[in-house]
């Protein structure tokens, strides 16, 4: 049994990200589609170490990744997928945690709109923080950050 601590919190949260790349909605679509791609923007970077990475990208399927950052903990992140709209939207749920102690659980649901050959991300995450370890300022900002690396990759990628 998971040892937790003497007083158990859930803390709720949500928010939206919108932005705008300068690219076709299937590209933007590709970089979520292929586990290679999404590998390198998604837990890839500087100071990250990855210890595993596996996606089967279908509705029922899902995404594992375990990684640290420097010389921190061991972390984990789990999604599943739900719903998947070609170039259009995707649907999943996700936690992280620490070790086999969950710090969070998400629905997040990503949408993108292509308008003259750019793509309209609108990105939608209702979390659950446990514990007080994780806080909806952090997470938005983490979003945010991984959305950025997204663009650099996307300017990257080769059709």
């Amino acid at each position: 049994m998971n040892e937790r601590p003497a007083s158990l919190s859930a803390e709720h949260a949500t928010f939206a990200i919108d932005r705008t790349y300068r690219h076709p909605a299937a590209r933007v679509f590709r970089a979520f589609a292929e586990a290679a791609i999404k590998r390198q923007w998604f837990i890839e970077g500087e100071g990250w170490t990855v210890y595993e990475y596996r996606a089967d990208f279908r509705r029922g399927g899902g995404e594992f990744s375990s990684f640290s950052f420097g010389d921190g903990p061991k972390m984990w992140n789990e999604a599943v997928y739900h719903d998947i709209v070609d170039g259009r939207r995707l649907v999943f749920s996700y936690a992280m945690g620490i070790g086999d102690k969950p710090f969070s659980a998400s629905l997040v649901t990503i949408t993108m709109t292509e308008r003259n050959g750019a793509t309209q991300l609108v990105y939608h995450e209702q979390v659950t923080h446990l514990d007080g370890f994780d806080n909806a300022a952090q997470r938005e900002e983490g979003c945010r950050e991984l959305l950025e690396k997204l663009a650099g990759h996307l300017d990257q990628m080769v059709d």
